[in-house]
């Protein structure tokens, strides 16, 4: 009997479009939620693979020794593709000229991601040397004359292709010996090789997903403490921050969405059970029992929910397949599994709708049958506590089911509950503020007033949704903006493309004045010392190795650092915290490596240089952009403090054909690098123009991930907009009718419902930019690490907006009443 009620209802509500508001909510959530996953997921997978040829491989395990074959047995149980590799530094020769590089030994299969690519032959190789031959960089033949062989150990090598950039070749401008790429075959017969030799063998390894993270947490624990293990996030390579932000936008937007899908099911189930008030009392007068009544409108809401729920699931893949089409074939061609997004999907349209409707259906149930005469009773009236509690436990829920992180679910629950309340204070002070001048109704401002105090306690709940909406607008909106201006000022197109290091310190003038000769804009040439840290605050450091032991004591960094010594501060190094050096005996040191060391101002470092030690003070903090590819240190000292001990220098600097032509040169830009290897041989130039090309290109696909999950974002934006614009329908065509019947024109009503909406929706802009600028203050300092800055234009760009968006919305839905005539508004009513 119940189901076929509620069916009847459901197709007769669903023919007359009285369910069109809260199945258009929980298509357009599930729809959002789903579509924001897949499209995420799409893009965070691309962007990881495409950042992967950094490393030529997902995962790659850098060892001293020969791997534990167990670890090998389980990426073959797991079908991991793999491959070993070598590398060390050995001398080269070719007649009476010799060179230190470093030997890259491959075997079959490399590389597993990536490309090499030539100078010569077909620029683009996916075939490795033959045996008897290497594969070499440009300086390595501009240092030893372009030989067509050389000797190494007891073999020589022909030198048969120029390598223009090897997918993994890495930045590190202190590993300044050029790369001869060779077969991991004809190792053993150079005989270099030998017991205790300083070799590192990289095992790589490529595969899906699912079965990286089995063998990362299967090989993880077997390997020893001088065994690495690496991904595109690991360390400081360049493309490893731009992945981490990327991710963590792309995962906040998500869950931002999500908060927008739910606030929006949220209003359309309270009108929803609003509508319905009045057949429950008559269900309840003509003897339904409290069961029925229950279990009818239980199934009602469920088939509710099951068709938004399935319309939603399709628009989602739809809307998919249409972003796929204009995707680069990069990224296109990265296709993660559909099931994850469509449990999503589904739990988002089950959850959301149970959760955000329980309060309001708790309320419809308990309608009295006496409401069939006194229409203003509303039966039980629980505490509004009940319904935020539901609301948030439903959206902490979904947050953790999408984001798996405790804390970024948390920081957005509590941040929504933060809005919520703030924007209902000050939204509803706001509105009571017209109390005075709203009382006369002479004029369509007046009756805007007048209209604004008259639904004061729903107009607060509307500015609640409206406001949300553009504040997360905002947020995402800005975080987008700074963090493509972030990457842009880090990598513009004149970011340097060479580095020099080695240099002697009588080649410093020299060097300057053949830079200043081919009008080479450089950098600052850097001085470069190695040494130790070896105490903080006179506390001896000890190695986490040493700590993992049982050794008591403070953990320091167990490496040399290269430090370099200054007067001023370098670009893109912001002083966060202290001053500059000031004094010969004090230092300036980077602020993750001083978080990571607990050290704070005023502290002291003792350092060791060629077994001299010194210590100086602790007196600021700076922030360093390492993607920035120019010179960068951990430690800054004043130039007193390292005179005693020798250095070298580095410097890096941008050059290319068609600079060197707005120069008037008739030097290409690899003839100049030549002349410059060729009269400063012991001078190590290192091209990394290819890695700022590749870097470049992962940018751009992360600009466009954050541009279309903007988008996204942007249509969930849409959805509470039209929701709370729906949700206030009925009362206002109680009130049209009564203002006809009184005599009012339709000009002056459609001018005061105008500005009603506008002064709704300028208010709403201004509290949502102050809620964004707070929210945004919070998430550059404590997620992205981003420099933080009032966006002064949008005090008044927002509230305008939202005045124009707001205004236009509720016109464009209260055209139809705005037209009606007096008869047909109270025959409706």
């Amino acid at each position: 009997m119940e189901w076929q009620l509620a069916w009847r209802l459901f197709k007769r509500e669903l023919a007359q479009g009285q369910l069109m508001l809260i199945v258009l909510a929980i298509t357009l959530a599930v729809l959002s939620v789903s579509g924001l996953a897949r499209v995420s997921e799409r893009l965070q997978v691309a962007i990881n693979g495409e950042a992967a040829n950094f490393i030529a491989a997902d995962r790659i395990i850098n060892s001293p020794e020969k791997l534990n074959p167990e670890v090998l047995a389980i990426a073959d149980q797991l079908s991991l593709q793999h491959v070993t590799n070598m590398e060390f530094n050995s001398m080269v020769y070719a007649g009476d000229k010799f060179q230190l590089v470093t030997i890259k030994a491959v075997g079959d299969g490399y590389p597993l991601k990536g490309q090499v690519e030539l100078a010569n032959a077909d620029k683009v190789s996916t075939q490795l040397p033959v045996s008897g031959h290497a594969w070499y960089e440009n300086r390595l033949g501009g240092l030893l004359g372009f030989p067509d062989s050389i000797e190494l150990g007891n073999i020589e090598l022909s030198l048969s292709a120029e390598i223009s950039r090897l997918p993994d070749g890495g930045f590190n401008p202190f590993a300044s010996a050029p790369v001869l790429l060779m077969r991991l075959d004809d190792v053993a017969a150079t005989g270099i090789i030998q017991p205790g030799s300083r070799v590192s063998y990289v095992y790589q390894f490529v595969g899906e997903a699912d079965a990286l993270k089995q063998f990362e947490q299967q090989a993880k624990p077997l390997l020893n403490n001088s065994q690495r293990w690496i991904d595109v996030q690991t360390g400081d390579s360049p493309i490893a921050s731009a992945v981490k932000r990327a991710e963590r936008f792309l995962l906040l937007a998500s869950l931002l969405g999500i908060a927008l899908a739910c606030a929006a099911i949220g209003i359309a189930a309270q009108r929803y059970c609003q509508r319905h008030y009045d057949v429950v009392a008559m269900l309840k007068t003509f003897g339904a029992s409290a069961k029925q009544i229950r279990l009818l409108f239980g199934l009602h809401l469920l088939l509710v929910t099951f068709l938004g729920i399935g319309l939603g699931l399709l628009g989602g893949v739809l809307l998919d397949l249409a972003i796929t089409q204009y995707l680069p074939a990069e990224i296109a061609a990265y296709s993660p599994p559909y099931l994850r997004p469509i449990l999503l999907g589904l739990s988002t349209g089950l959850i959301s709708a149970f959760m955000f409707s329980a309060y309001p259906l708790m309320r419809l149930l308990a309608i009295p049958p006496l409401r069939v005469l006194q229409r203003q009773l509303e039966g039980l009236q629980l505490g509004m506590w009940l319904h935020l509690l539901l609301s948030l436990g439903a959206m902490a829920l979904l947050g953790y089911l999408y984001s798996r992180s405790i804390e970024l679910t948390m920081t957005v629950v509590l941040t929504v509950l933060l809005l919520g309340l703030l924007l209902s204070i000050l939204g509803f002070v706001m509105i009571r503020m017209g109390h005075s001048v709203g009382m006369k109704t002479t004029n369509p401002f007046q009756l805007a007033l007048a209209g604004l105090r008259r639904r004061a306690r729903q107009n607060a709940v509307q500015l609640v949704g409206f406001s949300s909406a553009l504040v997360l607008l905002l947020t995402i909106l800005a975080l987008r903006q700074d963090l493509l201006n972030e990457w842009q000022k880090q990598l513009p197109e004149n970011a340097p493309n060479y580095f020099l290091v080695n240099i002697a310190p009588e080649d410093t003038q020299p060097l300057q004045a053949f830079l200043d000769e081919h009008h080479i804009q450089a950098t600052d040439i850097y001085p470069v010392i190695r040494g130790r840290l070896t105490h903080i605050n006179d506390e001896e450091l000890i190695s986490g190795r040493e700590k993992r032991d049982g050794v008591e004591g403070r953990v320091g960094i167990s490496r040399e650092l290269n430090l370099t010594y200054r007067d001023s501060l370098p670009p893109h190094n912001p002083i966060v915290e202290g001053t500059f050096n000031q004094a010969d005996d004090e230092v300036s040191v980077e602020s993750g490596v001083a978080e990571r060391l607990d050290l704070k101002l005023n502290d002291t470092m003792t350092f060791n240089i060629d077994n001299q030690s010194f210590t100086v003070k602790v007196t600021s903090f700076r922030k360093v952009q390492w993607e920035t590819l120019q010179p960068n240190f951990f430690m800054i000292f004043r130039p007193a403090a390292l005179a005693p001990f020798s250095y070298t220098s580095m410097a890096s600097f941008h050059l290319n054909d068609e600079d060197m032509k707005a120069r008037g040169s008739d030097l290409t830009a690899n003839a100049a690098v030549l002349q410059l290897i060729q009269q400063f041989p012991t001078i190590s130039v290192i091209d990394v123009g290819a890695m700022v090309a590749q870097l470049r290109q992962i940018i751009d696909q992360v600009s466009l991930s954050l541009t279309l999950v903007l988008a996204l974002v942007l249509l969930a934006s849409a959805l509470v907009l039209i929701a709370q614009t729906e949700a206030g329908m009925a009362t206002r065509q109680r009130e049209l009718a009564v203002l006809r019947t009184f005599g009012a024109s339709g000009w002056l009503l459609r001018a005061a419902t105008g500005l009603e909406f506008a002064l709704l929706g300028a208010i709403a802009g201004l509290l949502a930019v102050i809620v964004a600028e707070f929210a945004l203050y919070m998430l550059k300092t404590q997620v992205f690490e981003l420099v933080v800055y009032m966006h002064w234009p949008w005090w008044a760009i927002a509230p305008l907006s939202g005045a124009v968006v707001v205004a236009v919305l509720g016109m464009w839905r209260c055209r139809q009443l705005l037209n009606q005539s007096c008869s047909d508004l109270l025959k409706a009513g």
